[in-house]
């Protein structure tokens, strides 16, 4: 039968079952056991006992199987599944005031998908499975649409995204990963507010954007009309707040960049972005360490994991290197060149690409970065020490030229967090967001403009700071093993359907 046929079967038995005066979409069952639960606590129940303890149940109902008077369903619910065991006899006697045809309506009404709740015993089968004995069957909501065949399960990569409730139905191992999803950010809460951070909430529509280099998502607002950003970061508010008088402030939120999809970027993600007053990058660096450790220690029990196959460790201390020993260790170059053709003719010698549009020696450091060493920082590495011109609103190194107070958190060739000690001079501020915005006018999408009020908030003054951002997402795809971005993020943006030939993987 097509998918078209099914679903016109299934209105028939619902228009069926309103005629038997059963309520095809009930209103609320209460439990008194989940799936996962009842497999615990009976685990040593032996073959072909059953335990004269009333127990109900629901969920969805994954296989069904019926042998004349007998039948097994699996029943699934959030926490896993459990057999029900339904005999025609013992249905027909537990269910004789509701229902007199109750088997013969479960077989020719009830379908794989549907959601039901029973009541009755526990009872470990002559074959040994675990079972709900069931007395009594109440159908909760009927199901109009098959689930994937189970032998072939939902294998279309962008259908699982698409329909990303069918992946969770029918693939345990999807909703093991939003779950440890969810523990990861409660932890990394914990972690913080155990130090005394406070979570405080900023603005998503802003009227300047900033705090990152990301071309931003643009809206309008009509009743101030203003032209708003979506924000691309929560730096610059949170900013803000420390020069407010707030010492230890963060927030974990959503992020938007109107930018390309891959297996590492989705236009709208998760950040938490981390302030402390009166520190620097050094005890970000603890602050980071200790964070993803205790998180990974809770959540999975171990620091010594696997990602796509390569172990990583994460036991600490992690290594420190600064990004010129890094490209020289990768490509044989010191950047201490006295010219920047020089730089440039070295760069290009290596095999470093683009760099003729570089305007400094720092940038070309940056890129023999990002074409020659990233991807070979596999356990955790921070790299510290970058380049004054790719970062805006780090301060300066106490002893290092041309050189800002910066690190970043390399895991498995990927950029997972990002801190500086703050840049608190306005003067040195307000000359940089300048510089940005002349590259904004010149042409540059994802340059920003000055935002004056934060620069306003400096002149009043902020204490030393010390700052981190963190990507979620790209955490939890190392926690969870997740190849993909999409598989962290339970509903990453598509292109309309017609489209999704062309998605980007």
């Amino acid at each position: 039968m097509s998918e078209e046929d099914i679903r016109a079967a299934r209105l028939e038995k619902v228009e069926q079952l309103k005629q038997l005066k059963i309520n095809p979409y009930a209103y609320r069952w209460e439990s008194t056991h989940h799936a996962a639960e009842l497999q615990e606590k009976f685990a040593d129940l032996p073959t072909g006992e059953e335990v004269d303890l009333e127990v109900t149940i629901a969920g969805r109902i994954m296989t069904r199987r019926f042998l004349g008077k007998l039948a097994f369903f699996t029943l699934q619910d959030e926490t896993g599944t459990i057999q029900l065991y339904l005999e025609k006899k013992r249905i027909q006697e537990g269910m004789v005031d509701i229902d007199t045809d109750a088997f013969k309506h479960l077989d020719k009404l009830v379908d794989a998908g549907d959601i039901i709740g029973v009541k009755g015993t526990i009872k470990r089968t002559e074959k040994g499975e675990l079972s709900v004995y069931v007395q009594i069957y109440t159908i909760l909501t009927k199901s109009l649409l098959p689930l994937p065949d189970k032998w072939h399960g939902l294998t279309d990569v962008a259908k699982r995204y698409r329909q990303r409730y069918v992946d969770l139905i029918v693939n345990p191992e999807v909703r093991q990963t939003f779950r440890r999803r969810a523990q990861i950010t409660a932890g990394i809460r914990r972690y913080l507010e155990n130090r005394d951070f406070i979570e405080i909430e900023t603005p998503v529509l802003q009227g300047e954007a900033g705090g990152a280099d990301a071309r931003p998502f643009i809206t309008y607002h009509n009743t101030l009309d203003m032209q708003l950003y979506l924000r691309i970061a929560t730096e610059l508010h949170l900013k803000r707040l420390i020069v407010g008088g707030f010492e230890k402030v963060f927030e974990l939120g959503r992020i938007f960049r109107n930018e390309g999809i891959s297996t590492r970027h989705n236009p709208e993600f998760t950040t938490i972005e981390v302030y402390q007053a009166y520190a620097d990058y050094n005890d970000m660096m603890e602050l980071t360490e200790g964070m993803i450790t205790t998180v990974a220690q809770e959540v999975l029990g171990t620091l010594q994991i696997t990602y796509q196959g390569t172990s990583i460790d994460l036991t600490s201390p992690w290594r420190r290197v600064t990004m010129h020993d890094l490209v020289k260790e990768y490509t044989g170059l010191d950047f201490n060149f006295p010219t920047l053709e020089e730089a440039k003719t070295a760069a290009k010698n290596a095999g470093i690409e683009g760099v003729n549009g570089c305007t400094s020696i720092g940038k070309i450091l940056n890129e023999a970065f990002e074409q020659k060493v990233e991807e070979n920082l596999i356990q955790p590495t921070f790299v510290i020490d970058f380049p004054i011109e790719i970062s805006p609103l780090a301060k300066p190194h106490r002893s290092k030229p041309d050189i800002v107070e910066r690190f970043e958190l390399y895991m498995v060739g990927r950029e997972t967090a990002n801190s500086f000690s703050e840049l608190t001079d306005p003067i040195d501020q307000r000359q940089r967001l300048e510089a940005q915005a002349a590259r904004k006018a010149a042409g540059d999408l994802e340059a920003q403009g000055v935002d004056e009020d934060f620069l306003t908030a400096l002149e009043y003054g902020m204490p030393p700071t010390g700052g981190l951002g963190t990507g979620i997402d790209r955490l939890v795809m190392l926690l969870t093993d997740c190849a993909s971005i999409r598989d962290a993020i339970a509903f990453p943006l598509l292109k309309p359907e017609k489209s999704q030939d062309s998605d980007t993987e």
